[in-house]
């Protein structure tokens, strides 16, 4: 992979958040690009992302350069990884944007880092909770955070798996499911021998959502390998997250959105966070949606699990499909190839 950093800083920005970006690459090899028309090959790059929105939460150059890359087809930026750095005149859109960026290009072959996201909103006041910890100035925080974003991905490396564990959890095992059904044909293509694999089923009255203790209650549980509820949670799934090198999480699109059982592992996966590094973990999906809205659950996935817990997110990491009636899952043109495909693309993020 190239050793540079092309920093992608698309559009007018500021004087201050161009010298910021421009000090926070400084020690790198690097390269600025900011306009679409300008774009160099994307294919084993490591790049930042360097955003920021205008007064109404907008970035059109940004959108000018996302349908170019896009136009290179779907392995535009293949081998390459990512990170993001994305300020906001306002209090919200950071977040929305850059979830949007990271489904967008994962889905063009490229990879992100855990954590790989660092926000400002207006008056930086996202970093107030940092600030409780750090005891330092907001401004001295966010540079803190955007020196050790760059830091991660100028020197990530991801190092092979030993006996790898794949750890498969779902929320809803009637055959009748098309995203179960998916799973059966991508699972066909993945032989017993190839991999450690559990699949753990999130049943109805088995789990309880996140209390939302204090941050010394819930390291206390952490310290313990516990948690307020306990329950099959503590019992079976976090200790199988702990162990597992990889995670495929098997989500039908409830009303563009993650099923609530699925969420509330999810909600509880800060117990098993505070005391267990989940960035050499990756995370994939199948995503199944009776009318439209797979990006919706998909990018919940990226923001819950990549973004704020951490876990690596490999190029194309979700297989997403649009299916009603029980069983037309199975009719879909080419599914068994896209089947396969991804199949083949978790053997090869394991074994690589």
């Amino acid at each position: 992979m190239n050793s540079e950093i092309v920093v992608l800083m698309p559009g007018r920005v500021s004087e201050k958040f161009n010298s910021f970006i421009r000090s926070i690459v400084h020690d790198y090899p690097n390269r600025i690009i900011k306009r679409a028309d300008m774009l160099p090959s994307l294919q084993n790059k490591k790049i930042l992302w360097a955003i920021e929105l205008n007064e109404c939460g907008f970035n059109i150059s940004l959108e000018k350069m996302l349908a170019s890359i896009c136009r290179r087809g779907n392995e535009s930026l293949r081998n390459s990884q990512a990170v993001i750095i994305i300020q906001s005149p306002l209090e919200i859109w950071t977040k929305n944007y850059a979830y949007r960026i990271i489904f967008y290009t994962n889905q063009l072959g490229c990879r992100y880092i855990g954590h790989a996201v660092v926000e400002a909103t207006k008056n930086i006041i996202n970093f107030t909770t940092w600030q409780k910890q750090l005891n330092m100035p907001l401004e001295e925080i966010y540079q803190r955070n955007s020196i050790d974003l760059i830091n991660r991905l100028f020197n990530e490396k991801m190092k092979k798996i030993v006996n790898p564990k794949v750890l498969v959890l779902y929320s809803n095992p009637r055959k009748t499911s098309n995203t179960m059904m998916l799973w059966q044909m991508v699972k066909k293509y993945i032989t017993a021998n190839q991999f450690d694999m559990e699949e753990k089923h999130v049943e109805n009255g088995t789990i309880v959502d996140c209390r939302g203790c204090l941050y010394k209650t819930c390291r206390h549980y952490s310290e313990r390998k516990s948690c307020f509820y306990g329950g099959i949670v503590v019992k079976e799934i976090l200790p199988a997250i702990e162990k597992a090198d990889c995670l495929v999480w098997l989500c039908p699109n409830y009303n563009d959105a993650v099923s609530a059982k699925l969420m509330a592992v999810i909600n509880r996966l800060t117990v098993l966070y505070k005391r267990v590094d989940f960035s050499r973990k990756k995370i994939f999906s199948i995503i199944v949606s009776g009318n439209s809205g797979s990006e919706n659950v998909a990018m919940q996935l990226i923001g819950a699990l990549n973004v704020n817990k951490g876990f690596h997110l490999p190029p194309y990491f979700s297989l997403m499909a649009i299916a009603n009636d029980p069983g037309t899952v199975k009719n879909i043109s080419d599914i068994q190839e896209k089947a396969k495909e991804f199949a083949n693309n978790i053997y090869h993020e394991i074994n690589a």
